[in-house]
């Protein structure tokens, strides 16, 4: 609003040194400056009660549709967002929310058929397991006894012999 330069500051600064004295200079700047603050302070209440009249009047909606006119591609996408917003909040009565009640319940089933298959698979396996550790046990115990019948024959043939 007022553009004063250093120079234009300097002389109005040496006019009221003049014009006030040097000993009323700081009391006159500083009621200045509270005066200055003061109508800042009541721009700014200006300013955000006409934001706030325009707002309550309407202006913002029609501020908004003026921007989207200007940027049609934010528009199609702010409308975008609305249709897939409004998409998402879907009737569960309605034909969408049956067809998804089908697909999670099909899914649903897909998955319980699934953890079956896994489980029987893991059990298989463990039977599998189960019968190959007995079947090495059971080729140690014969490879045990081999050993000490061969350890028998040759005790008795130790004893044969003295």
């Amino acid at each position: 609003m007022f553009d004063f330069g250093m120079g234009e500051l300097l002389i109005i600064g040496l006019v009221a040194l003049i014009v006030v004295g040097p000993k009323d200079l700081p009391v006159l700047f500083r009621r200045v400056g509270n005066f200055v603050g003061k109508a800042r302070a009541m721009g700014r209440e200006f300013s955000s009660a006409m934001n706030q009249a325009a707002d309550n009047s309407g202006m913002g909606d029609i501020t908004n549709t003026l921007k989207a006119a200007a940027n049609p591609v934010k528009g199609a996408a702010d409308a975008l967002a609305e249709h897939a917003k409004a998409a998402a909040n879907f009737d569960p009565e309605s034909e969408t929310g049956k067809l998804a009640a089908k697909r999670a319940e099909d899914a649903k089933k897909i998955h319980d058929a699934t953890a079956k298959r896994q489980a029987e698979n893991r059990a298989k396996a463990a039977v599998e397991a189960a019968e190959k550790a007995q079947a090495e046990a059971k080729a140690a115990q014969e490879a045990l006894e081999a050993v000490q019948a061969k350890q028998a024959n040759e005790a008795a043939k130790t004893d044969k012999d003295a």
